[in-house]
C-alpha cells in the first residue's frame, strides 16, 4: 500500500534521525541533572577509559556511560552488585535507540553498600591466600630504622615520633602521602613498594620495619586503605609492615594483610620498639644473676674448704713428731761430739811430746835451706836488679820530660785554677774568680779582668799601713 497524503493532513512525516534528536532534546531538557540509585551490572572498561555499565532495580534497568576523565576520579572500583547513586544527565543513543545516563559522579549508596563491597573484595582477597596468618612475618625486636607511610602534617606522625622518642629513640624516615580522597591509595601503594624496592647501603637507609598510619575517620574516609592495590602492595612487602589505620574500632582491609595491626598509631610505635630503661634494667638484672652465679661455686668452695679446714690438725701437731726427733738428734750429737773429744784427748796423751822433737824438726829445716842456698847465684839476683834499675830510670826520665813544669825554667808560665787544674782556654780562666801564676821560681796569685778581687786576710800579727789596701795584680789588665 502506498502512503497517500490525506486532503488537509498537515502532519508531515519524521525521519528517523530528526525523531531521535527530538527525542534527544526532549530528554535532556526534561531531565538535564538526575540523581538514580541502583544496582551496577555488566560493569566493564573500554580501552578509550570509558566506563560502560547498567543500574538496575527490581523492575526496571537503565544503561549508563561515564567518560575517561570522571572515570578515572572514582575514589573505588566499580564491580558489579554494588548499590551506587549516579548524579549525571539523561540522553539518548539513537544507534540503539535507548535512552542512557552520563554519569558525571558515582558514589556507593550508603553505608551499608560500602560495607558490602568490602566484606565483598575482603572475600576475593582472601581466597587469594592474602590474609593467611602463616605468611605473617615476625616483627624485629630492635629496628635501627622504621619507615612511616603517613601524611607528613597530620597529628599522626607526631604523635608516632613522640612515642618512639619516649621508649626507645630510632631512626626515622618518612613517606609522605595522601590519607584520603582520589589518588590517595595509589600513593601509599607506591610508597610502600618503593620502601621495598630501597637497596642496603644506599643513600636513603632501608628500613627494618614499616607502619602505615592514618587517623580516625569515617569508612569514607579510611576507603583508600581498603582498596586492592594498597593490601597488594602491604602483602607483598619484603619489609615487616604495622598496620596503624584509624581507631581500635576501625577495621581496613591493610590490617589483614599487614603482618600486625595496632589499634592506634601511637600504639604503633609502642608494638615496634621495647622500652630502653626496661632493656637497661633486665640488662643489670641479668649482669646480677651472672654475676651471683659465677660468685656461688667460689662461695660455696669457700664454704667447704672452711669446714675441711676446721678438721685439719694445726701447725704444731703436725710439727711434733719432727721435733721430737730434732730434740733427740741434738743430744745424740752433743753425746757424740763429748765422746769424740774424749777420744781425742785420750790419743794425744799416748803420743811422746817433748823438746827433742822440736830440736829434731828444726835440725831438718836448716838443712833443707843449706840445701837451697847452694843452688843460689850471686849473679842472677845482680841482673835481676839491674833490669829493674834500668826500667825504674827510663820511667823517671820520661816522668821529667812530661812534667809541666820543666818548661818554666825557659820562661815559660802555667796557670791554674783555685782547684789546681790546669787551664789552657781564656774563656774558661775568665769565669774564674781567681787563678794562679806558677813561675820558675814561685807562684803569683791574680784575677781575671773585670772581677772582684778577693780580700787576702792578713795574718796574725802583720800590720797594715794606713790608708792602704791589699792590691792584687790583675792578670787581663
Amino acid at each position: 500500500m502506498v502512503a497517500r497524503e490525506k486532503r488537509g493532513d498537515n502532519a508531515e512525516p519524521y525521519s528517523i534521525s530528526e525523531i531521535s534528536n527530538l527525542l534527544k532534546r526532549a530528554v535532556e531538557e526534561r531531565f538535564g541533572f538526575v540523581r538514580l540509585r541502583g544496582e551496577l551490572s555488566g560493569v566493564k572498561r573500554a580501552a578509550s577509559g570509558h566506563l560502560y555499565c547498567a543500574l538496575k532495580d527490581e523492575k526496571a534497568v537503565i544503561d549508563g556511560v561515564m567518560w575517561r576523565g570522571n572515570a578515572q576520579r572514582l575514589t573505588f572500583l566499580p564491580e558489579d552488585g554494588i548499590e551506587v547513586v549516579a548524579s549525571g544527565k539523561l540522553t539518548t543513543y539513537a544507534g540503539r535507540s535507548k535512552y542512557q545516563i552520563v554519569i558525571d559522579q558515582l558514589e556507593i549508596a550508603g553505608e551499608g553498600a560500602l560495607l558490602a563491597l568490602l566484606e565483598k573484595t575482603r572475600a576475593r582477597l582472601a581466597a587469594e591466600g592474602l590474609f593467611d596468618e602463616a605468611k605473617k612475618r615476625r616483627l624485629p625486636f630492635l629496628p635501627r630504622c622504621i619507615g612511616v607511610v603517613t601524611s607528613p602534617t597530620g597529628a599522626v606522625i607526631r604523635d608516632i615520633l613522640h612515642r618512639l622518642a619516649d621508649r626507645f629513640p630510632s631512626h626515622v624516615v618518612v613517606w609522605p602521602v595522601l590519607v584520603q580522597g582520589q589518588g590517595a591509595a595509589e600513593q601509599v601503594a607506591q610508597a610502600v613498594r618503593g620502601f621495598g624496592a630501597l637497596q642496603e647501603g644506599g643513600p636513603v637507609p632501608r628500613p627494618d620495619l614499616l607502619i602505615v598510619a592514618r587517623g580516625g575517620g569515617s569508612i569514607e574516609d579510611l576507603w583508600s586503605f581498603n582498596e586492592e592495590a594498597v593490601v597488594r602492595a602491604i602483602a607483598d612487602s619484603p619489609i615487616p609492615v604495622i598496620s596503624a589505620v584509624g581507631h581500635e574500632t576501625d577495621t581496613t582491609l591493610a590490617d589483614f594483610a599487614a603482618d600486625r595491626r595496632a589499634p592506634t598509631p601511637t600504639a604503633a610505635a609502642e608494638i615496634a620498639v621495647p622500652v630502653r630503661a626496661e632493656l637497661a634494667a633486665t640488662l643489670a638484672d641479668f649482669a646480677a644473676r651472672k654475676k651471683r652465679a659465677i660468685l656461688r661455686p667460689v662461695s660455696l668452695g669457700r664454704e667447704r674448704l672452711e669446714a675441711r679446714a676446721r678438721h685439719l690438725p694445726g701447725p704444731d701437731a703436725l710439727l711434733q713428731p719432727q721435733v721430737q726427733a730434732l730434740d733427740e738428734l741434738t743430744e745424740r750429737l752433743r753425746r757424740g761430739l763429748a765422746d769424740r773429744a774424749s777420744r781425742g784427748r785420750e790419743a794425744l796423751r799416748e803420743i811422746p811430746f817433748g823438746s827433742h822433737l822440736l830440736k829434731s824438726k828444726t835440725d831438718r829445716a836448716e838443712d833443707r835451706l843449706r840445701a837451697s842456698a847452694v843452688r843460689l847465684d850471686s849473679r842472677l839476683l845482680r841482673r835481676a836488679v839491674a833490669d829493674r834499675t834500668a826500667s825504674l830510670s827510663a820511667l823517671a826520665r820520661m816522668m821529667t820530660s812530661l812534667n809541666p813544669d820543666s818548661v818554666l825554667a825557659r820562661g815559660y808560665a802555667r796557670i791554674t785554677d783555685g782547684a789546681g787544674r790546669t787551664l789552657t782556654d781564656r774563656a774558661v780562666a775568665a769565669k774564674e774568680a781567681a787563678l794562679t801564676i806558677k813561675f820558675r821560681d814561685g807562684d803569683l796569685g791574680v784575677v781575671p779582668a773585670g772581677s772582684t778581687p778577693a780580700q787576702p786576710k792578713p795574718r796574725r800579727g802583720a800590720k797594715r799601713p794606713a790608708g792602704t789596701q791589699a792590691r792584687q795584680d790583675d792578670l787581663f789588665g
